[in-house]
């Protein structure tokens, strides 16, 4: 239970949180961490589907969450949680349909706060408040959109009254295109400590991170590498990542195949614990991404643990990388292998990358996302008087 506050000290501002389901990933980090950057200054409440579980959240996130800190207020009860995240994760009308009746719920009881922030892109909060912004069109976006939109009576000319945050430049572009609103930068945290070490000292290996759907690519990883491999080049690959869900299975399967196939240097971990997970970061001395991300959470890992990544030549993930370490980019398959050949083979160019990557790792940290985002809402606040 929250501490009754002494009389003579004003109350807490209050904030409600809108974030409607926890999967795992870089937007559920930056939901969490909006909570951990604000816990301590206001009072706040945390609107959800289902009831959390503190202690697991924290384990995956690096965050000191608690009910003693956070009001949750969730359309279903915390027995429920399991069973929602499972329905969540498989079938897309159940997620539809969360995103919105807890956006309706929400809305029903936005004028009783100070402020409303949707941690969950953007979003109409009933009132005018602050969105983070991962990706388009998410809420409103969709055949059946209409049908999901008076759940939540959503409107779209209420979301651009809203002050935008976005994850990288490349989605504040396509905000301004798209809504007609202007979008401050503010990237992701990444929980994993910045690495220093000596990259000659790591192993000789790749790690390709993210969950195992078609998206993301895992496969073309193997494919890409296997031809450095036949150009002399003794290295390894390391596979994370948990399942995509009964729509996935497929091509789960289809990577478990070629992952067996090739096990003498190809090496799949699932569902690793964070710490675990670090610690492939930290010994792998490069890094692979597929996809063209809005940002690209796992490539920011991959930079903070001191590997070199490899990643695709359009994205927020450049931004990650830093543009101007072109030699990183790639736009295909055949165009991969030539450009990590090119970087294994050059020792000096190995060196400079490493020198600029290490100048990217804070941009990322958990420290620098907390101050912007308590500039961001002391701001918002300083305006109203």
């Amino acid at each position: 239970m929250k501490l009754t506050p002494n009389p003579q000290t004003p109350p807490l501002k209050t904030i409600g949180i809108y974030f409607p389901y926890f999967m795992g990933g870089g937007a559920e980090a930056v939901g969490l961490w909006i909570l951990e950057a604000l816990k301590d200054k206001y009072d706040l409440t945390l609107f959800t589907f289902a009831n959390v579980n503190w202690e697991q959240l924290n384990a995956m996130y690096g965050t000191s969450l608690s009910s003693e800190k956070i009001r949750v207020k969730s359309i279903l009860p915390a027995f429920s949680q399991p069973l929602a995240s499972f329905l969540i994760a498989n079938n897309p009308h159940i997620r539809q349909f969360s995103i919105h009746s807890t956006l309706g719920f929400l809305k029903k009881n936005s004028h009783h706060y100070d402020l409303m922030i949707s941690g969950f892109n953007a979003a109409d909060l009933g009132v005018p408040g602050i969105q983070y912004i991962h990706w388009i069109n998410v809420l409103e976006g969709g055949r059946l959109a209409p049908i999901y939109s008076k759940i939540s009576q959503f409107s779209r000319e209420n979301l651009q009254k809203n002050i935008s945050v976005a994850n990288s430049s490349e989605v504040a572009e396509s905000v301004r295109k798209n809504y007609n609103i202007d979008a401050e930068v503010i990237y992701p945290p990444v929980v994993i400590a910045p690495q220093l070490k000596d990259i000659t000292v790591k192993e000789n290996a790749f790690v390709c991170s993210g969950r195992l759907v078609k998206s993301k690519q895992p496969h073309k990883a193997i494919k890409i590498l296997q031809k450095v491999r036949e150009k002399g080049h003794d290295i390894k690959l390391y596979i994370t990542g948990g399942g995509g869900g009964s729509a996935e299975s497929s091509y789960e399967g289809l990577v478990k195949k070629m992952v067996k196939e090739n096990a003498d240097w190809v090496t799949l971990y699932e569902n690793l614990s964070y710490s675990d997970y670090a610690k492939i970061l930290y010994k792998c001395k490069y890094g692979i991404h597929l996809k063209q991300e809005p940002f690209g959470i796992s490539v920011a890992e991959m930079v903070r643990a001191g590997a070199i990544p490899f990643v695709k030549s359009q994205g927020g993930q450049t931004e990650i990388v830093g543009r101007q370490n072109t030699e990183l980019f790639f736009e295909n398959e055949e165009q991969a292998s030539e450009t990590i050949l090119a970087v294994l083979e050059s020792s000096e160019l190995q060196e400079k990358l490493i020198s600029s990557l290490q100048d990217q790792q804070h941009l990322f940290s958990t420290e620098h996302f907390r101050q912007e985002i308590l500039n961001l809402v002391a701001q918002y606040f300083a305006k109203q008087f």
